[in-house]
């Protein structure tokens, strides 16, 4: 996986590093330029439960190559913008006297 964008979801798992034995969802904020070992990265970033709401703000330390995109958790956040779609009456009729 190449680095990581301001707002990519990211699963991270034991495969990005040992801390994360219980996988967990991430919202990226930043990537950081700091030197570090080959192959790793420092995130800062909101771990996200699961309806999608980011419950804590956390900095991660983590290999890249163990990255993996995650799907949205809960709605779609996109689809709230959606104008609604009224129900389709049908044409009233008038009653003749």
């Amino acid at each position: 996986m190449p680095l990581p964008r301001s707002g990519d979801l990211l699963r991270l798992t034991r495969a990005a590093s040992v801390q994360f034995a219980n996988p967990m969802l991430f919202r990226v904020i930043r990537v950081h330029d700091w030197p570090t070992y080959v192959g790793w990265v420092w995130l800062d970033g909101y771990e996200i439960n699961s309806v999608g709401e980011a419950v804590e703000r956390r900095s991660v330390f983590v290999q890249i190559d163990g990255l993996r995109p995650a799907r949205r958790p809960g709605p779609d956040p996109r689809s709230r913008n959606q104008p609604s779609v009224p129900p389709r009456r049908s044409a009233a009729r008038c009653r003749q006297p």
